[in-house]
């Protein structure tokens, strides 16, 4: 145990077993709280639309296309808001008397599944889908027209293709840095994780 946190602190003076336990659990839920912060931001920005999405439908009863847009997009919304809590909660930091090793272990699989899983890059069709539906409805209540009357006004259509374009990509780009910053997460806890199999 003190060789494993040797490895990865050498700054700290030798410590007792039960330090040493005690600064690898700070340690590990101190990186997986890098993750659990963009899953709470997730899930706030979710609210936040869900609300936005039914205020707005509210006052646009009278605009059929819009609300089928508002209610495709918020339907997307929700299921990704119930998955978002669903994953925050299994990620949470509760041992409940639980072995470090153990502990860790299914965190480091449902990380794995979430990151490198066969859902993994579901994001890529996601991301524009989310993005048009929700960029049509914004313009179209700001605009205060109706859904066909912003499709058939040209300025409009030139403004959210080229604002869908550079959206788009700043989007994959901020999600590629994201996922790359948490692949780095998932090694640095699959090797805390091969160290504690390696000290029993």
């Amino acid at each position: 145990m003190q060789k494993i946190w040797k490895n990865i602190n050498a700054g700290i003076p030798q410590k007792s077993i039960e330090e040493l336990n005690l600064l690898l659990t700070s340690k590990t839920k101190q990186t997986l709280n890098k993750f659990l912060l963009p899953m709470s931001i997730s899930i706030l920005v979710c609210i936040a639309l869900i609300i936005y999405l039914t205020i707005t439908s509210l006052n646009r009863q009278d605009d059929l296309i819009y609300i089928i847009n508002n209610l495709t997009l918020g339907l997307i919304t929700t299921i990704a808001l119930f998955s978002g809590m669903i994953s925050w909660y299994k990620l949470q930091n509760n041992r409940y008397n639980q072995p470090l090793k153990e502990w860790l272990e299914v965190r480091i699989h449902l990380l794995s599944k979430w990151l490198t899983g066969k859902q993994s890059k579901l994001y890529v069709l996601l991301i524009p889908i989310l993005y048009t539906l929700t960029v049509l409805s914004i313009h179209v209540y700001f605009e205060n027209k109706t859904f066909i009357e912003v499709l058939n006004t040209k300025e409009s259509i030139i403004g959210l293709v080229v604002g869908t374009l550079i959206g788009l990509f700043v989007s994959y780009f901020a999600v590629r840095k994201i996922r790359k910053y948490q692949m780095l997460k998932l090694e640095f806890l699959n090797d805390l994780y091969g160290r504690l199999n390696n000290a029993r």
